[in-house]
């Protein structure tokens, strides 16, 4: 009977994989938006980005200062441990040719003891942690028939440690000295250490020996290793320093700046009397001097030019009511005159008649006039009531169509069937609605005028568009200024009084809404009125396009 295994398999729990996706989401959400608070803070506190920057700069400065340091204190004592091991292996070299000199051995067993004694005595250095070690082998070109063994002071380092190339050169020249630093592994660590080389003549018929002189650096790279600690707690320490220096010098600089900043604000919330300490003479006391002078001529410019503002808002608003009464009383003159008209001589009858037409501009600009006086005076409020702006571009268009025949002009309202309704001032939009139909007409030249209603969802929209002479190049910000037009040596045959536009434009802001012009020469020009759908919200965008071009 052959055995089975039975492998178990973990069902996987969506539930647990479920929590560590959305445990993965919320950590990446943390993540982002901790990187977006402190970009936010990086952006807005100019202290912050002084102090990083002079940090980062210092922590460059201590890096580059401490890396050169560091390299020429380890090439200083690098020369001074080899020149130290240069006199100690010349000096220990002599006391053991003198040895050798002195020495009466002659067999090989004798020579070995005496190599022994020697390296024992003289060139073995005292102590449990030597440090040197010595090395004495056969020359390279001893071609002596007496070959005495190895003799090392440690037997953790032999011969192998010395290279061929320095064992070739000291053969090559036994009266001089040869040095190598090589790398030396002792306790299991590499260590830099200086090797010199030298000859000493064991006798007449053993020849020539060569004497390995190992001066291991474990002192000097401990002491270089304190340095490095040294001088990465000083750059540490320094570059903090240098932060907190930094800190304080900002502060002192970007205080007063800030506190400018703060007066500047509350200034043009029209907070006048604000002002900026000045303390002492240096120059950021001069700069809150200097602000608080400029305060001064601003606040003294503004008030007068509320006075003016307002001495010219009560003039109008004064002479506007003061003409009501001469003018009910022309109108009444006017009327009589006018409707007997039949009666007089044809040229009587003429003026009759332009002066019954010049007396409905008159009042309709002083109706003008008077509306501009409130919204001059911020006394304009709105009626706001939810109102279906189709039926109100519909009554418009309605009321135009007689203009617009004479004018020889089609007028068509295009609307879906979806109710365009909004929170307005019905008879504020539809004067702003009445004035831009009426120009249309009047500026359309005989062409065809289309009204758009578009609805979106936080906006609703209505465009006037006609095809008459357009706008030149800068014109479409003009339109909307007070008497502006843009032929003056155009006729204003139906009547305007060229504050339409102005007052459609204050209109659409009490609203908080869009009133926009936009036109070419020889193709039209476009009015598009863009209202919020509740009253008080903004605008984002519109549903209709302004340009054509834009239209989908």
């Amino acid at each position: 009977m052959s055995g089975s295994a039975e492998v178990g398999v973990r069902p996987v729990v969506p539930g647990r994989t479920a929590r560590v996706r959305q445990a993965v989401r919320d950590t990446g959400a943390s993540v982002t938006a901790l990187l977006r608070s402190v970009r936010s803070r990086w952006r807005q506190s100019l202290r912050l980005r002084v102090v990083a920057t002079t940090m980062l700069l210092g922590l460059v400065v201590v890096t580059v200062l401490g890396s050169v340091l560091h390299a020429q204190i380890a090439g200083g004592l690098e020369r001074s441990r080899v020149t130290n091991s240069e006199y100690e292996a010349l000096a220990l070299t002599a006391q053991a040719q003198a040895q050798w000199d002195a020495s009466t051995s002659s067999s090989v067993d004798e020579l070995n003891q005496a190599a022994k004694d020697i390296m024992g005595k003289i060139l073995s250095a005292p102590g449990p942690d030597p440090s040197r070690y010595v090395v004495m082998d056969r020359s390279v070109g001893n071609d002596s028939d007496i070959v005495l063994a190895e003799v090392r002071s440690n037997r953790a380092v032999g011969i192998d440690v010395v290279g061929e190339q320095l064992r070739e050169a000291v053969a090559a020249d036994p009266t001089r000295q040869q040095t190598q630093l090589t790398e030396l592994r002792i306790a299991g660590q590499d260590v830099p250490a200086v090797i010199v080389g030298s000859v000493v003549q064991v006798s007449s018929t053993a020849g020539p020996y060569d004497l390995y002189f190992i001066f291991p650096m474990e002192q000097e790279v401990a002491t270089m290793d304190l340095i490095g600690n040294a001088f990465l707690v000083a750059g540490v320490i320094l570059t903090l320093l240098v932060g907190a220096v930094a800190y304080v010098v900002t502060r002192q600089v970007v205080t007063p700046v800030r506190r400018a900043g703060e007066v500047a604000q509350r200034l043009s919330a029209g907070r006048l009397n604000e002002r900026m300490p000045a303390r002492g003479e240096d120059d950021l006391a001069l700069l809150a001097t200097s602000f608080n002078n400029m305060a001064d001529s601003l606040q003294s410019q503004i008030r007068q030019l509320e006075g003016l503002s307002a001495v010219q808002q009560r003039f109008v608003s004064d002479v506007s009511h003061e003409l009501r009464t001469p003018l009910t009383t022309i109108r009444m003159a006017v009327d009589v005159i006018h409707h007997s008209r039949g009666e007089f001589e044809p040229s009587v009858a003429r003026s009759a008649e332009l002066l019954a037409g010049e007396l409905d501009r008159f009042e309709l600009l002083l109706a003008d006039l008077l509306e501009i006086s409130r919204f001059d005076a911020g006394a304009a409020a709105l009626d706001v009531e939810p109102v279906d702006l189709c039926g109100t571009a519909r009554k418009v268009v309605a009321a135009a169509q007689p203009l617009a025949e004479r004018r020889g002009s089609t007028l068509t309202l295009h609307a879906s069937g979806e109710p365009a309704e909004a929170e307005v001032d019905e008879r504020r939009v539809e004067r702003i609605l009445r004035n831009l139909v009426v120009n249309a007409v009047e500026h359309g030249e005989g062409r065809p005028v289309d009204v758009h209603v578009g609805v979106g969802p936080d906006a609703v929209a209505v465009v006037v568009e006609d095809h008459g002479v357009g706008l030149r190049p800068g014109e479409a910000a003009n339109v909307f200024t007070r008497f502006w037009r843009a032929d003056p040596a155009r006729a204003r045959t139906t009547g305007g009084t060229g504050l339409g536009l102005s007052i459609s434009l204050e209109d659409a802001r009490l609203h908080n809404g869009w009133l926009q012009a936009w036109g070419e020469p020889g193709e039209g020009s476009r009015f598009r009125l863009t209202l919020p759908r509740l009253a008080g919200h903004s605008l984002h965008s519109s549903p209709l396009p302004l340009s054509p071009s834009d239209e989908p």
